[in-house]
């Protein structure tokens, strides 16, 4: 094969030039059909770089269908039509260069740790759910009576909420529980008090029955409630025990003035208490609706905690709301699987629930602290973090001039995947951008490589 040059620029990481240098070659015929390159050590030393390097350079050109590898006979190029790349080819934009950067680290937030999610357990429990009779008819429209037996004795003894597995609603996912639940309460609640910044789900939820919003200010140091008394709203939504985003808890003082309020004015609280069961400093905060069971409507998940594929959500309701519920949806199919029911019920009769939170909020913590720790050891003062108590992400306040835009599209660049918070907010914007980095599906290792890489491309 011909001698490769190389000539690296700066600004763009090198396994990416030699990804598109290769590339160029394969499309203009310079580097024939089942031609072999060289070896990763043998271009490595060639050029000068890491065999890592090298390595994510042929991994993409594999991914591409460019190459292909045979074992231990190396790497040979595949079959193509040279012509088809010649003809008419026009300079590519920015946006399509950035599209073809692998995806090394990905900080998604919507994942969960597969390596030690309870696979025998789960498959064995729902083997065994397949021979029962129940399992090929159709269930109870709020949800079958044993998980919901199930969930009112592990909300009281986890979260102390004191519910009648009468008063549990099951459904699929929380924006449908919302979704269902503004049929019963747009007429006489037009609009709702929303967090800002806040989950941006639950709003679209709100905007599907056209309420109308006003914004509860939430900081890092908690929820604004000064302006609470002079709000029109009788109804809020609400994540006081990891707010989403920000993190914080809401303290037992402004638990109690929020109750306070709904009492007063004859109102409802929805509380979203998504993923409670990830805290690592101390044991998860008590429910709202622990503390006023007629006021709060209760809301929360197995997608966080569990599996977000398993499509499994509920609610808790006021007795005069339960009603008109169940007066509204009792001709209707329930949104849940059958089959997903009956097993997370047998899951947690057997004490596989328990093992499996507790277990995972031990490997979340590390996990967690994993992150925080190379964070603060690569960018020191550079950046804030917020909200290491609890959840499965943190969020890096970056105390540099760039905008969150800049430093989304850079990470890509250096093929790490970040989140944007701006979409969470309403009006209340940070004075410096915020990225959401969860930690959930990534190994020790690919937490590491993805804050190198952050530091090389913030950098």
């Amino acid at each position: 094969m011909k001698n490769i040059i190389f000539t690296f620029k700066d600004g763009s990481p090198k396994y990416k030039q030699i990804y598109e240098q290769f590339k160029l070659f394969i499309e203009q015929g310079d580097i024939r059909t089942d031609e072999q390159l060289p070896t990763i050590r043998q271009l490595a030393e060639s050029l000068q770089v890491s065999r890592n390097t090298t390595l994510m350079a042929y991994d993409q050109l594999v991914a591409e269908g460019y190459i292909r590898g045979e074992g231990r006979k190396g790497y040979f190029v595949n079959e193509l039509e040279p012509a088809l790349f010649q003809q008419g080819t026009a300079p590519r934009n920015e946006q399509q260069t950035e599209s073809t950067t692998p995806v090394l680290v990905n900080f998604r937030a919507d994942a969960i740790d597969q390596a030690h999610f309870p696979l025998k357990a789960w498959r064995r429990i729902a083997n065994r759910i397949l021979t029962l009779q129940e399992s090929f008819q159709y269930g109870d429209p709020f949800g079958e009576v044993c998980l919901r037996e199930q969930l009112a004795a592990y909300l009281f003894q986890s979260r102390g909420v004191k519910a009648n597995a009468e008063a549990i609603i099951i459904g699929s996912s929380t924006q449908q529980m919302l979704i269902h639940l503004g049929h019963i309460l747009k007429e006489d609640f037009p609009s709702v008090i929303v967090e800002d910044p806040g989950y941006d789900g639950a709003r679209e939820a709100f905007q599907f029955h056209r309420l109308h919003f006003e914004t509860l200010p939430v900081y890092e140091t908690g929820a604004d409630f000064s302006q609470l008394g002079q709000m029109q709203s009788r109804l809020a939504y609400v994540t006081p025990s990891h707010q989403s985003p920000i993190g914080v808890s809401m303290s037992i003082q402004q638990r109690q003035m929020l109750v306070h309020w709904a009492n007063e004015i004859q109102g409802y609280i929805i509380e979203d208490d998504y993923d409670s069961e990830f805290r690592y400093t101390q044991r998860p905060f008590p429910a709202l609706a622990s503390i006023d069971a007629q006021r709060v409507i209760y809301l929360g998940n197995f997608s966080k905690c569990f599996l977000p594929g398993i499509r499994l959500s509920y609610m808790v309701l006021p007795q005069p709301l339960l009603n008109r519920y169940k007066d509204r949806f009792r001709h209707f199919e329930s949104t849940a699987s059958l089959l997903n029911q009956l097993t997370m019920a047998k899951f947690m009769e057997e004490g596989e629930w328990s093992r499996h939170i507790k277990r995972m909020r031990l490997i979340y913590r590390r996990k967690m602290q994993h992150l925080a720790a190379g964070l603060k050891n690569e960018f020191k003062e550079n950046i804030s973090i917020i909200g290491e108590q609890s959840g499965l992400y943190l969020l890096v306040k970056v105390h540099m001039e760039h905008s969150e835009e800049w430093l989304i599209k850079q990470a890509s660049s250096y093929g790490v995947k970040v989140c944007p918070t701006s979409l969470y907010v309403v009006n209340n914007y940070s004075v410096r951008p915020i990225i959401k980095l969860g930690f959930s599906s990534l190994s020790h290792e690919e937490i590491q490589l993805g804050v190198q890489l952050l530091k090389k491309a913030w950098s």
